[in-house]
């Protein structure tokens, strides 16, 4: 009778009876298989395929690495190339700056310097009271 209501209604479960695991009967020592072990040139022959792949992998890596090394001297480089090239751009914006012409008429006029004619001397006043006159030519 199978009773699908309430459980504390159904009839109690019958336990199964528990057996001991079965072992298998051991065959006598002259009649077990003997497992064979695997011949000393097939071992031979596998060691030497694990060093094989193992050489291969490692000159792989080396070589990776060495890719590696070699794109991070070329980033270096093109960082230090674009550094450079940016000093140079701002010195020569400096160098343009300073040959204006009206900034070397404007330093010169403060000096105590003369603009010269066609035949006019040009006279030069040093630091030290010193003097010095010469023909344009």
């Amino acid at each position: 009778m199978q009773y699908y209501g309430n459980l504390a209604m159904s009839p109690a479960h019958k336990k199964p009876l528990e057996q001991p695991p079965q072992r298998r009967p051991q065959m006598p020592p002259a009649n077990r298989p003997r497992r064979r072990s695997i011949p000393l040139g097939e071992k031979l022959l596998y060691l030497l395929t694990v060093f094989v792949f193992v050489a291969v992998s490692s000159l792989v890596v080396y070589r990776y690495a060495g890719l590696y090394q070699m794109n991070r001297e070329i980033q270096t480089t093109t960082s230090q190339y674009e550094q450079e090239a940016e000093l140079t751009k701002d010195l020569q914006q400096e160098i343009n700056k300073l040959k204006d012409p009206s900034r070397v008429e404007k330093i010169g006029k403060e000096l105590g310097l003369e603009k010269a004619g066609v035949d006019q001397a040009i006279t030069v006043q040093g630091a030290g009271g010193q003097s010095a006159t010469a023909l344009a030519p």
